[in-house]
C-alpha cells in the first residue's frame, strides 16, 4: 500500500473517531427518553451503522484493508475529542 493512501486512511480513522465520539454525546442525550428494549436496540443500531460506515470509506480509499494502526487512530481521534470536550474547547450542550 502506497504511502499517501496509509495518510488518507489514518486520518479518515482520526477524523471518524473524532466524530463518532461527538455523535455518540448526541445519541446519549436522546438515549434515556424511552423504554429499556429500545434504548438497547438504538444503540446497538448506532454503533453497527457506524461501523458499517467506517468500513465502507476505508473500503472506498484502500480496497477494504484495515491495519492495527488505523484502529489506533479512531481511539486516538475519540480521545482527542473527550479531551476537547472536558476542556471545554467544544462547547456541547
Amino acid at each position: 500500500m502506497d504511502i499517501d493512501i496509509q495518510i488518507k486512511s489514518i486520518l479518515v480513522s482520526l477524523v471518524f473517531g473524532f466524530l463518532f465520539s461527538l455523535l455518540l454525546k448526541i445519541n446519549y442525550r436522546y438515549i434515556y427518553k424511552g423504554p429499556a428494549v429500545l434504548r438497547i436496540l438504538t444503540n446497538f443500531l448506532f454503533v453497527v451503522d457506524f461501523v458499517l460506515i467506517y468500513f465502507v470509506i476505508i473500503r472506498n480509499i484502500n480496497g477494504g484493508i484495515v491495519h492495527p494502526y488505523f484502529l489506533i487512530s479512531i481511539i486516538l481521534g475519540f480521545i482527542l475529542a473527550e479531551t476537547c470536550f472536558k476542556k471545554g474547547i467544544f462547547k456541547f450542550r
